[in-house]
């Protein structure tokens, strides 16, 4: 199929129409509109491989000492991801998040721990174990996921460039995703509530999208699946999902690891109105935190007196995660570009399909 980019999607203008919702964005329509959150990628782009690491981090500090608070959700469990376990028992992020293909966990894994002892070397000694944080989907369409070609120094590189300006698209660990038999990767975007009588609080949300089928996919309420799967002309395969979707969520609101949890539901409600059903083989994992406070590692350390949010005020904050979430997946979308990866295997972008259509 020839195809040309014809149209330059304007992502964050109240009249385009692949703007989700009616809340306000933040400056950035992105997960950095959090203050404190920062993201970073790693790309490898080397014919068969094709794929890389994305980091979110929290905030700057030590997240060993001063963790935040943050509680996860498994929508479809075909996953293959490290920490959540502590995670859903301790309620606390203690380490960046990392994302990247699945034989590559274990890598970024121990890469996390080597980082924590070298700023605390008495980790695993004096001081408790680290819980590495890894989250996976897997690439193995377009990158020859056998090489485990993701290391440690990818890790540590992707940590560094972390920064509030968020590359999206076809970078990072989003760099071989597929996304609706599209190219897929990482999107991000926010939504800014203002609850009576709190003041105003910002969510954002970033993603690994790699799900989906091309016929299912809802563009902003447009059922366009089936039609752009014509346009395309290219067999799409009657099997079972192989896909996954990451979903981070992080808010200043003053949450517990309950509410977070609660928070992180939502982000299906977001997820689903793009299309998606849960597949069978897709790992479909959610995760909340807030930035409003810390929790220090050393008990002798006072904790935080900071007064939750009432749940009766959760309503704006449950909204702004769905629109925030499907707007980050349609980001991805819209931001990937095509990518030709191991075997000569093709992923289209959505905007070569959407400059040559009727639909814009």
């Amino acid at each position: 199929m020839a195809c040309a980019m014809h149209w330059t999607p304007k992502l964050t203008a109240p009249d385009s129409p692949y703007r989700i919702g009616t809340l306000s964005s933040g400056s950035r329509n992105a997960i950095s509109d959090v203050a404190g959150v920062t993201v970073g990628h790693h790309t490898l782009d080397a014919g068969a491989v094709q794929t890389g690491v994305t980091v979110v981090r929290p905030h700057p500090g030590d997240l060993f000492r001063e963790r935040v608070p943050a509680a996860a959700v498994v929508l479809n469990g075909f996953g293959k991801s490290v920490g959540l376990v502590q995670v859903e028992e301790l309620g606390v992020l203690e380490t960046p998040i990392a994302l990247t293909n699945t034989f590559s966990v274990a890598a970024v894994a121990a890469a996390q721990i080597r980082e924590c002892i070298a700023a605390n070397p008495e980790t695993g000694r004096s001081l408790p174990t680290v819980n590495p944080l890894v989250f996976e989907c897997n690439d193995g369409f377009l990158n020859d996921i056998q090489r485990m070609a993701v290391g440690a120094e990818h890790y540590l590189q992707a940590c560094e460039r972390a920064s509030v300006e968020v590359e999206q698209g076809s970078v990072g660990a989003g760099r071989g995703m597929s996304c609706f038999g599209l190219k897929g990767g990482i999107g991000t975007a926010s939504r800014r509530v203002a609850l009576p009588g709190q003041g105003v609080y910002t969510v954002g949300a970033l993603v690994l999208a790699n799900f989906g089928k091309l016929e299912q996919l809802v563009l902003a309420g447009q059922a366009l699946g089936e039609q752009l799967a014509r346009g395309l002309n290219v067999p799409q395969p009657n099997e079972p999902e192989k896909g996954s979707i990451i979903m981070l969520i992080a808010t200043d609101a003053p949450l517990d690891a309950r509410q977070l949890r609660r928070l992180a539901l939502r982000a299906g409600a977001g997820l689903a109105r793009t299309g998606s059903v849960y597949g069978h083989g897709s790992g479909d994992i959610a995760l909340a935190f807030s930035t409003a406070y810390t929790m220090p590692l050393q008990a002798t350390r006072p904790t935080s007196a900071l007064a939750m949010l009432h749940d009766a005020l959760l309503d704006g904050l449950f909204q702004a995660v769905a629109e925030s979430t499907e707007q980050a997946i349609v980001n991805a979308l819209l931001h990937a570009q095509a990518v030709t990866g191991r075997d000569g295997h093709q992923r289209y972008a959505l905007t070569e399909l959407l400059g040559a259509s009727p639909f814009v």
